[in-house]
């Protein structure tokens, strides 16, 4: 193994927290342990969304898709949902490559705009 958690290894990291969250709320906490527990709600997402990502994705297709985020963030979170969006709908065999996600990059990049000037 890679030395990363696998996904039982995951949800029970989870599920361990939101016990502690959950005994802290009967301490009388109040308000922090509301924004905790939203914290450790959006972690547990996270969290599944990078498993799924490292489920279907090849490193290199991996690395790709970060690349791609760093220099348009929001392009890279669109590609990611469409590609999360195929692994849950069971339309992904195997793993996606570097070749295909250089395909899917592709297809979902928007349209540049082409000025062509012609002179009279």
């Amino acid at each position: 193994m890679s030395g990363e958690p696998n996904d039982e290894e995951l949800e029970k990291l989870r599920q361990e927290k939101m016990e502690q969250l959950q005994e802290q709320g009967g301490q009388g906490q109040g308000q922090g342990v509301d924004e905790e527990a939203m914290e450790a709600q959006r972690e547990q997402r996270e969290a599944q969304k990078k498993a799924m990502l490292r489920k279907h994705l090849t490193d290199e297709a991996r690395k790709r898709l970060n690349t791609v985020k760093m220099s348009k963030q929001e392009f890279g979170e669109q590609v990611e949902q469409q590609v999360l969006a195929l692994a849950q709908s069971g339309r992904i065999q195997g793993k996606i490559d570097d070749e295909k996600m250089k395909q899917l990059l592709k297809e979902l990049q928007p349209d540049k705009k082409s000025f062509d000037i012609q002179r009279r």
